[in-house]
C-alpha cells in the first residue's frame, strides 16, 4: 500500500476537503483528512465565473494561482496534522474547481482552476491534475468520475447496491452483482438549496435542514421543476452549475411563495431527481455520500420515496461519506502514476479506458 493525497473542492463551493489514503489500487484506506472553507472573496469570485461572468486574462491567472496555492496549504496543513512527512507521499490527486462544464455540443469541455505546478513546488510532493479531459477527448463526459472509484470500494457486493454522491450535483453509481458498475449525475443535489439558503439566510448551507422544515413543499413548483428536459435524458450524462444555477431556478419561481417553501420545494426536488433514477433499479441498498448525507429532509426524504431500499450513508459499508470524493481523487491519481486507467467508459461515454491527468513533478 502506498500514499496519496486527494483533494477535492466541488460544485458547492463550500470548501475544500484533503485526504491521506493508503491503497494499492484494490483497497484504500482513509488515514486523516481535513477541510478548511473557502474565503468568502475567493468563493464569491469563484461563483460569479461560474455563472458566465466576464473576467480579464489577469483576473483569471490570478485565480488560477490563488487556488494552487490554497490547496498546497490544506495539503501543508494535512502532513501537520498526521505526522506524515511529504516524502512519505508518492503524489497529491487534485480534481482542481471546476468553473465550466460542457460535455455536450462541437466543442465539448471542462475546466477546472487551480495551478498544479505550485501545488507541487509548494508541497514537495507530484501533483496530478486535469483528470477529466482525456476522458473527453475520447468522445466521454469526463464524469463522473468517482464511480470507478465506488466500484473498487463498494463493489464487492452479493445484492444490488447504489451510491449516490450528493454533493453540489447528485450523481449514482449502480453496483450490480456480477455486472459492470453504471454511473450518471441524475441533477442537482445540494446546489439549488445552497444557493436559496445563502440568498435568504445568510448562511453557505441549510445546517440540519432548519430553513427547509420550516417550509411545505409546493406541489406546482416542483412539478415545474422536475420537467426541466435534462432529467430525461439518457445516461451517460453530466451536468453542473452552467445548468441548474440562480436563473434557472428563478425563471420557475411562482409569484408569489415564501422563502422557506421554496427551500422544502428544493429539497424535495433533490430527492425526487435521484428516487426516480433509483427506483429503475430492483430493491436493493442505496448508499449516501457526500455533504446531503448530513441533510435529515433529503435522507427521510430519499427513504420514503423508495420504502422498498434501503437507505443510509456509505459510513455503514465502511467509508467515510465526508471522504469520499477526496479519497477518489486520491485513487486516480495511484492509477495516474501506475498508468492504469481511471476511467469507465461504460460510465463517461468514452471510446475507450484512458489513463487520466496530467503529473507536475516538484523539482
Amino acid at each position: 500500500m502506498e500514499l496519496f493525497i486527494g483533494i477535492m473542492s466541488g460544485t458547492s463551493l463550500d470548501g475544500i476537503d484533503a485526504v491521506l489514503v493508503a491503497t494499492n489500487g484494490q483497497q484504500a484506506e482513509l488515514k486523516a483528512s481535513t477541510s478548511r472553507p473557502f474565503a468568502e472573496n475567493l468563493r464569491q469570485r469563484l461563483l460569479n465565473l461560474a455563472a458566465g461572468h466576464a473576467i480579464t486574462a489577469k483576473q483569471w491567472g490570478e485565480l488560477d494561482t490563488e487556488l494552487g496555492q490554497a490547496y498546497a496549504d490544506i495539503v501543508l496543513q494535512l502532513l501537520a496534522e498526521s505526522g506524515i512527512s511529504a516524502t512519505q507521499v508518492r503524489a497529491i490527486g487534485c480534481h482542481g474547481q471546476t468553473v465550466w462544464h460542457q460535455p455536450l455540443g462541437q466543442l465539448p469541455f471542462s475546466l477546472q482552476l487551480g495551478d498544479a505546478n505550485r501545488l507541487a513546488a509548494q508541497t514537495g510532493i507530484v501533483a496530478i491534475n486535469d483528470f477529466r479531459r482525456k476522458d473527453m477527448a475520447l468522445g466521454g463526459q469526463g464524469a463522473p468520475l468517482v464511480p470507478a472509484f465506488h466500484q473498487q470500494v463498494l463493489g464487492n457486493t452479493k445484492h444490488m447496491r447504489i451510491v449516490v454522491n450528493i454533493g453540489g450535483i447528485a450523481n449514482i453509481t449502480v453496483l450490480a452483482p456480477g455486472q459492470a458498475a453504471l454511473g450518471y449525475d441524475v441533477g442537482p443535489g445540494n446546489m439549488l438549496m445552497d444557493l436559496w439558503c445563502k440568498q435568504h439566510r445568510g448562511q453557505a448551507f441549510d445546517k440540519d435542514a432548519a430553513f427547509g422544515l420550516q417550509g411545505q413543499v409546493n406541489s406546482a413548483l416542483l412539478a415545474n421543476l422536475l420537467t426541466e428536459p435534462w432529467l430525461a435524458l439518457p445516461a451517460p450524462k453530466s451536468t453542473g452549475r452552467e445548468l441548474f444555477d440562480e436563473a434557472w431556478l428563478v425563471a420557475r419561481l411562482p409569484a408569489a411563495i415564501s422563502a422557506a417553501d421554496v427551500q422544502a420545494t428544493l429539497a424535495e426536488f433533490s430527492a425526487c431527481a435521484i428516487a426516480n433514477e433509483v427506483a429503475k433499479w430492483p430493491a436493493g441498498e442505496l448508499l449516501v455520500c457526500g455533504g446531503g448525507g448530513h441533510n435529515p429532509l433529503l435522507m427521510r426524504r430519499l427513504s420514503a420515496l423508495l420504502p422498498n431500499w434501503r437507505v443510509d450513508t456509505t459510513n455503514s459499508a465502511g467509508v467515510d461519506m465526508d471522504a469520499m470524493e477526496a479519497m477518489a481523487f486520491a485513487w486516480l491519481a495511484h492509477q495516474t502514476w501506475h498508468g492504469l486507467p481511471g476511467n469507465l467508459p461504460a460510465v463517461t461515454g468514452a471510446s475507450r479506458p484512458a489513463i487520466l491527468g496530467a503529473i507536475h513533478l516538484p523539482g
